[in-house]
């Protein structure tokens, strides 16, 4: 059975940076496509992006996708997702969830982690 664990989040200052991780136990992830989703306080469950198990990705965040970008690690059976040039409306916790092709529909996964709090905040 596929568990996925995420880490990485914390507080960081506007224009930071912080690199979240999301590391599978039970499976090999690079059987999954993986997603991450946000969910900022008082909103709903939101895409961020995607990547494939062959590593190409989508962006579901048009107006972040130059500094939010996911990659993946198929030795440490972990997808990591990259965020640069931070601000406050980045501020949620972030979710990332698998299964065998991307959607950005949240109801379509089965395979999620408990979710990581960034924060932004001077």
């Amino acid at each position: 059975q596929l568990q996925l664990v995420e880490s990485g989040g914390g507080l960081v200052q506007p224009g930071g940076s912080l690199r979240l991780s999301c590391t599978a136990s039970g499976a090999n992830l690079d059987d999954y496509s993986v997603a991450w989703f946000r969910q900022a306080p008082g909103k709903g469950r939101e895409g961020v992006s995607c990547i494939r198990r062959g590593g190409l990705y989508t962006s579901y965040l048009l107006s972040a996708q130059d500094r939010i970008t996911p990659d993946r690690d198929s030795a440490k059976n972990t997808v990591y997702l990259q965020m640069n040039s931070l601000t406050s409306e980045d501020t949620a916790v972030y979710y990332c969830a698998a299964r065998l092709y991307c959607s950005r529909n949240v109801n379509d996964y089965d395979h999620w982690g408990q979710g990581t709090q960034v924060t932004v905040s001077s």
